[in-house]
């Protein structure tokens, strides 16, 4: 079999999925008709019978010779630890059986830590950029956060509240910080708090707050203030950044 290519001899655990522990679960390991064990070879385009049996070296029926010794599989707590001697048991659970990743996952020690230091390099990289940037990409970020409360807040607790963001969800931080409309939707929201711009209850227009003249219509099905960033970047949005900037406290 391809798949047994690469096999390797060891020792391996598998636990249940979603989170399950109960005192012991026992797994399907013989084929019926009301819980098939099978398995379709790709090589010989048919379906193969499963079986777990502790005296053959193959799960495959087919493989097996003589009498067969069967023996239930029983995660206990969840988890189950087979070790490296039993590869009958190994290979149904790690290559063939129909309930992998879906009734339990095998785990894999490198992809854990392979998982583990893509996570740490990103909250390192996210908390380095969180004590570079500006108070103001700092209030921008943090408003996605946080909403308007971001207005009340003093520097140092706009810098302390941004790094503890960037730690504990270093990927949303990251994908704001370098979301280049992220400031313009700040501005947005700013100028509304601030009644410099406002939004019509069906947040479908803009318009100036002191004479209602229309700024601009909202897309259908998109967020007012993200459209209204984008607004901001043409050749009449800028003129109107340049007017909301003066009036902004």
């Amino acid at each position: 079999m391809k798949n047994e290519e690469k096999w390797e001899i060891k020792d391996r655990n598998y636990f249940l999925t979603h989170n399950q522990s109960p005192v012991t679960y026992t797994l399907s390991s013989k084929h019926t008709r009301r819980f098939p064990l099978l398995y379709f070879d790709d090589e010989k385009n048919v379906q193969r019978e499963l079986r777990y049996a502790t005296n053959q070296n193959s799960p495959f029926v087919d493989e097996q010779k003589g009498m067969a010794t069967l023996e239930h599989i029983v995660f206990r707590d969840g988890v189950l630890n087979v070790p490296k001697e039993k590869q009958s048991l190994q290979k149904l659970l790690s290559l063939y059986h129909p309930g992998r990743n879906k009734k339990y996952r095998e785990l894999d020690e490198v992809k854990i830590a392979t998982n583990e230091l893509e996570d740490l390099e990103n909250e390192f990289k996210a908390i380095s950029y969180a004590r570079e940037i500006s108070l103001e990409q700092a209030e921008a970020i943090l408003r996605v956060e946080v909403g308007s409360s971001v207005s009340n807040m003093s520097s140092k607790e706009l810098k302390r509240d941004l790094l503890i963001f960037a730690k504990r969800n270093p990927i949303l931080f990251l994908e704001l910080a370098t979301d280049e409309n992220v400031e313009l939707r700040n501005v947005a929201i700013k100028a509304t708090e601030q009644s410099v711009i406002k939004l019509s209850q069906d947040q479908r227009t803009f318009a100036w707050a002191s004479n209602g003249k229309k700024l601009m219509q909202v897309p259908f099905d998109e967020n007012p203030y993200s459209a209204f960033a984008v607004f901001l970047k043409t050749d009449e949005g800028i003129e109107v950044y340049k007017s909301i900037q003066k009036k902004l406290n």
